[in-house]
């Protein structure tokens, strides 16, 4: 097996390549004076499986156009096979109709991926469960949730007695009743969001379940999501949560996508801890003293 790595993260890719006791192969990487990109493969491939590591934020289409050369040249420099390791896919929000004339962007993603080769793909923590649907090819789809779990028993030894898991959104049930499931049936609550669809403002204004009924043994609330965009949604769920008087609120997130002004946001925001996973590589300027990034380079390997 040869392993390679697009731009986007190669951190992650370097620490899948040593769990499997290799090195990273060479690409060559040419970027015209226009913004075209040339790519070359440098290994000999030839009757190898390999496998290409890019995951797609905060660039979306630099980082897809290429993936795509990548795997497009593997293919033609004979690869036996290629994995596309895409630990956060990009424009997975967007795999349906909204609006009447709009593009599904994730179908247009998905056929391209494998027109140009590709026979199988890793991803973590899609936004839909619905997604896998849409491919053709076989895909792995792996949650980082037994490593929050993981790292929930580590900090919080006490946590079936004086913590919460909540969903930022009725969104997240799913992915919070699995958490609870892990963690030997831990209590979850549920925070209904309204989102202003003009504005994008967004207020957190009840939670699905009467938090009086055990808020006096509760001393934590473990706010779990799949990704953290603008970090408002945090922001407001944090705050309704201590009006209900819970004072210390973490945070676990698979994908830090952090746009705008998230690192602000969450460092000022009344968040105790923000936890996330190496799925995006987080440039130096958005790092902030309450984040801590925990690697998803083992779950990777174990599935290659």
């Amino acid at each position: 097996m040869k392993v390679f790595s697009g731009s986007s993260n190669k951190p992650l890719a370097e620490r899948v390549a040593k769990d499997l006791d290799t090195r990273l192969s060479p690409l060559e990487t040419f970027i015209f004076p226009d913004g075209e990109r040339r790519i070359q493969v440098v290994d000999k491939v030839v009757g190898y499986d390999t496998v290409v590591i890019q995951s797609t934020s905060p660039n979306p289409d630099t980082a897809y156009m290429e993936l795509f050369f990548i795997v497009d040249a593997l293919k033609r420099s004979g690869a036996k096979s290629v994995t596309a390791v895409v630990p956060y896919l990009g424009y997975q929000r967007q795999d349906h109709v909204f609006r009447g004339g709009e593009a599904v962007s994730l179908e247009v993603i998905i056929e391209t991926l494998e027109s140009v080769g590709m026979n199988r793909l890793i991803t973590f923590d899609l936004h839909s469960i619905k997604i896998p649907e849409l491919f053709k090819i076989p895909i792995v789809h792996l949650s980082a949730l037994s490593i929050f779990a993981e790292k929930i028993k580590e900090i919080y030894p006490n946590y079936k007695t004086d913590s919460v898991l909540v969903s930022p959104d009725m969104g997240g049930i799913r992915r919070i009743k699995i958490l609870s499931e892990i963690l030997s049936n831990m209590p979850y609550i549920s925070i209904v969001k309204d989102r202003d669809l003009v504005t994008g403002n967004i207020e957190s204004n009840k939670i699905d379940t009467n938090l009086q009924d055990f808020k006096k043994e509760v001393k934590r609330a473990i706010i779990v999501d799949d990704m953290i965009s603008t970090g408002r949604t945090i922001d407001a769920a944090v705050n309704l949560l201590r009006k209900q008087g819970i004072e210390e609120n973490v945070v676990f997130a698979t994908h830090p996508v952090f746009s705008n002004d998230a690192r602000n946001i969450l460092q000022n925001s009344k968040v105790s801890k923000v936890f996330v996973t190496d799925a995006i590589d987080i440039p130096k300027e958005k790092i902030f003293p309450k984040l801590e990034i925990l690697s998803i380079a083992t779950e990777i390997t174990k599935n290659l």
